[in-house]
């Protein structure tokens, strides 16, 4: 049995959009035998920032993988609940996923602290991420704004519809 060279991308996927995606591929072109795409915040679902549960959000990534071409043998998902931010976290979050060798974050504190675990850290390039952001898709898809799916991967948008994921993210948006 050979040993599998791993990465970690570690995300809300709040939804799973083309940056993700790019983001994977990005990852696979470096040599990674498999991704392992950690969902964060997984114990949080329901609210503006957070609207999908970590079941969406883990067969987002299935749909995506598949529309895209990337066999989901060279991805690996798990989910943890919200955490704080800290290095003792880092090693319950590792508890989580097969051993990595990487993880692959732009994020300053999440950089630092795999650093300090003895990690390396792959900083990726942006992949249009002044559209390409969770946020402005929540908020189109709070605006009824269709724009929002040429944003996601094929499939995300008819299963988003599917599970009522666009009136969750109205209504929820309309909440004080």
């Amino acid at each position: 049995m050979c040993v599998k060279r791993r990465a970690m991308i570690f995300g809300r996927f709040q939804p799973l959009h083309k940056g993700h995606l790019e983001l994977i591929k990005w990852a696979l072109k470096l040599g990674y035998d498999e991704v392992v795409l950690l969902i964060g915040m997984a114990s949080e679902n329901y609210t503006p920032r957070n609207p999908f549960t970590a079941g969406e959000r883990l067969e987002m990534i299935r749909i995506a993988a598949e529309t895209s071409n990337i066999g989901l043998e060279r991805i690996v998902t798990s989910a943890v609940p919200t955490l704080e931010t800290n290095i003792g976290c880092t090693y319950y979050v590792l508890s989580y996923v097969p051993k990595i060798e990487s993880i692959i974050t732009r994020n300053p504190i999440i950089a630092r602290i795999f650093k300090d675990a003895g990690y390396k850290v792959e900083h990726p390039p942006l992949f249009n991420r002044e559209i390409y952001r969770g946020t402005l898709i929540r908020e189109l898809i709070a605006k009824n704004d269709p724009r929002w799916k040429e944003l996601v991967p094929p499939g995300i948008p008819e299963y988003i519809e599917e599970i009522g994921g666009v009136k969750r993210i109205q209504e929820i948006s309309m909440e004080d």
